[in-house]
């Protein structure tokens, strides 16, 4: 039994501590939408339209995307997300490339 437990501790650090991959989650959850603008997403990497939502701060931001926002649904497309994980992929996305 101890060496189960042990084995499931091992297996739950192992992989809270894994590094998120932001453009990989970027591709997987969020570019459908960001890539191209769809029903008035921000555009990914266009510094201009993401300015605006910026300035109403990263945890505002994180609330939209936790709630949902016109057209895109709570947690957008990235129903496994952690907050800082959407901090990250907004950081990410806002930024011009």
């Amino acid at each position: 039994m101890k060496k189960v437990l042990g084995l499931t501790a091992a297996l739950i650090m192992s992989a809270s501590t894994q590094a998120f991959d932001v453009e990989a989650k970027y591709n997987q959850a969020c570019a459908a939408c960001h890539a191209v603008g769809v029903a008035g997403a921000p555009k990914a990497f266009d510094s201009a339209a993401w300015g605006p939502r910026m300035a109403t701060g990263i945890d505002a931001m994180v609330t939209s995307v936790t709630q949902g926002k016109g057209a895109m649904p709570p947690k957008g497309l990235c129903m496994d997300c952690s907050s800082e994980q959407f901090k990250a992929l907004i950081n990410f996305m806002s930024k011009a490339k």
